[in-house]
């Protein structure tokens, strides 16, 4: 393997998982999630991660330096700049990672002052503290960062798995060590099907309890472990490119790659693209890309503020744009290590590990789900997350969503189908108040129009602004 040392980078695009937080569930069936919330453990992980990004490649002297990108030494701009945040089952825990870790990206600083016309030198509060602007991506809105809720048919691959004869045969393996977990798990349900639960709760335990963990046995945590990693990986992720088992990545696939296109375009401002999210797009894409193929990343649950890094690189061949995978697991992984992908049309273990861009595209963009109406034909969903609205206003009847192949919806289409529905729900609401004489229908005040968020979407089309 090797990687081209004289290339420079373009820009780069991040995918972080949020810091430490609470106790949590998620039902091992749907894995629809309860509300927790992040500790100031957490928050300091994502700092630290946005730290050790910052020098990494916005110091000048930094080799990984992005060109062109306000440095070190200069105020966070926004066109330079896309951060979306999942605001799903974890509730607020993945938004609040994504606010520390910006502010580890673009610390205070005294430079963010103005002088007004009297003389006066006003600096932001907290010493200059730089807000970011962070887009709240929330599944109901948006399948883009969160695919796998409401899924029927990612439901019923998981249900699959479980019925499968290698679950069996784990299960079997698994049960005495199963059994053993029961006085420590609170009455808790100790099945392999509900183990990423398990796991869960004794590593929050673990971190937060010293009675729970200076009670459990040596070991018992770290074959917990192994046994929600092969759990987990098993189900966010498939033998198919395109299977459902991807769908955590897939979804997210849109975005990538409209910000790695560009990042690669000279002409548009764009150089630092970052998603916060959970584990389970990460086991998709760890999948996708093929980087636990040869064993040198294991097929395993990320640790708390773990991070893929996907640089978009230019040669100093001047040949085409590339993209390097690094990952870092988490703030005890000391530093971002490169690993070579092997998809459909590349193979990076015989060559290089930087991947051309145009390659990586090919491979996944038809993988991709690009629309929420691809994805309620995906997921055969007919009701929930819009799927209902759009396949009324598609005139396509909902209950041949699984046998049908429906024409493709463009992200603008979607938009303007968003647009519509809303116009024809709210002449029906006016017709209905100047019925009752609620309504006057005529000349009127001028009211000032309310200022709508550059971030917010229609609940129709709700994938990302970047591949419209």
């Amino acid at each position: 393997m090797s990687t081209s040392d004289q290339s420079t980078v373009l820009g780069v695009v991040v995918l972080a998982r949020h810091g430490d937080r609470q106790g949590f569930y998620q039902d091992p069936e749907t894995y629809t999630a309860s509300q927790t919330a992040i500790t100031p453990l957490g928050e300091t992980q994502e700092f630290e991660l946005g730290s050790v990004i910052r020098d990494l490649y916005f110091d000048p002297s930094s080799p990984s330096f992005v060109q062109g990108i306000a440095n070190t030494s200069a105020l966070f701009q926004q066109s330079q700049v896309a951060v979306r945040a999942d605001a799903g089952g974890e509730g607020g825990v993945i938004f609040d990672s994504a606010v520390a870790l910006t502010q580890g990206l673009w610390p205070p600083t005294f430079r963010a002052s103005t002088v007004l016309a009297n003389g006066t030198n006003v600096t932001s509060p907290l010493s200059g503290y730089q807000y970011i602007p962070i887009e709240s991506v929330e599944p109901n809105e948006d399948v883009s960062l969160e695919g796998f809720t409401s899924c029927n048919t990612f439901d019923a691959h998981t249900t699959a798995f479980y019925n499968s004869d290698e679950f069996k045969a784990k299960n079997a393996e698994a049960s005495q060590f199963l059994t053993s977990l029961q006085p420590y798990m609170d009455g808790r349900p100790v099945t392999l099907e509900n183990m990423w639960n398990i796991f869960d709760y004794m590593n929050v335990q673990s971190i937060h309890n010293a009675t729970f963990a200076n009670t459990l046995p040596n070991g018992y945590l770290n074959q917990t472990r192994d046994l929600a990693n092969w759990h987990e990986y098993n189900v966010f992720s498939d033998s198919a490119f395109d299977g459902i088992g991807n769908v955590a990545f897939r979804t997210m696939i849109p975005s990538v790659v409209t910000a790695l296109q560009r990042i690669a375009n000279s002409t548009d401002p764009l150089k630092f693209h970052y998603s916060a999210i959970a584990y389970k797009p990460f086991l998709s894409l760890f999948n996708m890309t093929g980087v636990v193929a040869d064993g040198a990343l294991p097929p395993a649950i990320v640790n708390y503020a773990a991070s893929v890094v996907l640089e978009v690189r230019q040669p100093s061949s001047g040949s085409s744009p590339v993209v390097r995978f690094t990952f870092k697991n988490g703030t005890d992984d000391a530093t971002y290590r490169t690993y070579p992908m092997r998809f459909t049309g590349w193979d990076g273990s015989s060559s290089s590990a930087d991947a051309p861009l145009a390659t990586f595209v090919q491979a996944f963009a038809p993988a991709g789900i690009n629309t929420t109406l691809e994805w309620c034909n995906a997921c055969a969903q007919t009701q929930l997350r819009g799927c209902a609205a759009l396949y009324a206003g598609n005139g396509t009847a909902g209950a041949s969503v699984a046998g049908v192949r429906h024409e493709r919806i463009s992200p603008v289409g979607a938009g303007f189908l968003g647009a519509g529905l809303t116009v024809a729900v709210f002449g029906i609401v006016a017709a209905v108040l100047v019925f009752l004489g609620l309504l006057t229908l005529g000349r009127g005040k001028r009211r000032a129009g309310k200022k709508v968020r550059e971030e917010s979407h229609s609940s129709t089309n709700s994938m990302t602004k970047e591949s419209v």
